[in-house]
């Protein structure tokens, strides 16, 4: 039925992806670039392509906003139906968001998330929402908002594709350049550029821009045209690796340090244990218990299960009352100094250091908060001074557990 080459029409950086839906290798798709990787006009074509060869597929494409439905992604989709030869198959009406597939009557249907009753409506007459495609991906609220619309369209079948595309933010605090660092196994996340694209495909006037920028704005480039996530200046930590920690290394880990940072009311207690490689200057932190509104009891307990040598615990020193308390369940704990420079020292001290390796897995919520922990902006193009003090409580658990092994680096904090 389809006569048109899939090589003239799929970019060569899509290969390995057009292949992986062809085996079902995944259910999430994030497809991630520059201006022109042409990952929009990939989606296109493997949805028309998917609903034609699967007559129970039908498919929900979304933006965050719907008035930006027709001139965007209602186009793509017409133009991957042209680019195809398969016009007279389907109905594209100038009035209607929707595209219907003559032959079955199977459709493509369009809604913005700001009308989450119309997404709740939605409804086909024949098969299920095989595909759903989340166009500038980044501009939605976050992936909460993301995984409700999902729980109301993943129903119904047995099979599910789910793509998510955008071009990365700056700053690496965004939600969704956090979410693309979290392993799953049913996800793959793909980043494209566009010199992987042939060059008629985008004009030679493309490339002269693109060079134009990269020879000015060096920065400007590799952001809007490579994708990356360049940053805004206000990142506080540069030297972190997510990855699993085995067992076997942990096993071998001899210089053991732990932390706690109490929690206040909705504030998370957050107790972390990590191992130091001074020769290295290296720190690996593999174990977190991160939760609300949990009694000292309740910690010491998980603290004595996790701690059976009885090492030594540095808190906190603002909770003398919760010290006391898990002093008298037998944990070997104290305050830490801290003073009105020790966050400044600690973590100027973790900033220094050539790696902080964080077990992703094992430590969800502490790799959440030093990979999105930046400087605030001051709004004329700078930064406030001082560390935000929010979404820092393993950062502040870190920084007690080391500060025996800061001050002997010869700092000594002012009281």
């Amino acid at each position: 039925m389809i006569r048109v080459p899939l090589t003239s029409l799929i970019a060569p950086s899509f290969y390995d992806v057009h292949h992986a839906l062809k085996e079902d290798r995944y259910t999430h798709y994030w497809l991630k670039g520059g201006r022109g990787s042409t990952k929009s006009s990939f989606i296109s074509i493997e949805i028309i392509l998917g609903l034609m060869s699967d007559p129970d597929a039908n498919a929900m494409v979304l933006r965050r906003v719907k008035e930006t439905l027709r001139e965007s992604v209602f186009e793509q989709l017409a133009w991957a139906i042209e680019k195809l030869g398969v016009s007279h198959l389907w109905d594209i009406p100038k009035a209607k968001l929707e595209l219907t597939y003559l032959p079955t009557g199977q459709k493509i249907l369009f809604r913005g998330a700001d009308s989450p009753k119309k997404i709740k409506s939605a409804k086909v007459s024949k098969g299920y929402f095989k595909y759903t495609w989340y166009e500038e991906a980044d501009e939605f609220e976050g992936m909460e908002a993301i995984r409700t619309i999902n729980q109301t369209l993943l129903r119904g079948g047995d099979k599910f594709i789910i793509f998510y595309s955008y071009n990365p933010p700056k700053s690496q605090r965004n939600w969704v350049n956090a979410e693309v660092t979290e392993k799953r196994a049913d996800r793959l996340v793909h980043h494209s550029t566009y010199k992987t694209v042939p060059r008629a495909w985008l004009g030679e006037q493309f490339f002269i821009e693109a060079e134009h920028l990269k020879a000015t704005k060096p920065d400007s480039y590799k952001h809007e045209y490579l994708g990356e996530v360049v940053g805004t200046g206000g990142e506080v930590f540069r030297n972190l690796t997510f990855r699993e920690i085995t067992d076997e290394e942990i096993r071998i880990f001899d210089q053991i340090r732990r932390g706690i940072d109490f929690g206040y009311a909705n504030d998370p207690a957050h107790y972390g244990v990590m191992h130091f490689d001074k020769t290295r200057r290296r720190l690996y932190i593999f174990h977190e218990l991160h939760k609300v509104q949990m009694s000292n009891r309740k910690l010491g307990e998980h603290i004595k299960e996790e701690n059976k040598s009885n090492g030594q615990v540095i808190a906190d020193s603002a909770e003398p009352k919760s010290i006391a308390e898990l002093k008298g369940y037998g944990i070997r704990i104290k305050g830490a100094k801290k003073g009105p420079d020790s966050v400044d020292y600690g973590i100027k001290f973790l900033q220094d250091l050539e790696e902080i390796i964080i077990d992703p897995v094992r430590c969800p919520n502490t790799k959440r908060e030093f990979y999105g922990y930046e400087l605030e902006p001051d709004g004329n193009g700078g930064f406030k001074d001082g560390y935000p003090d929010k979404d820092n409580h393993s950062i502040d658990m870190t920084r007690y557990a080391l500060e025996d092994d800061i001050t002997r680096g010869g700092v000594s904090f002012k009281k």
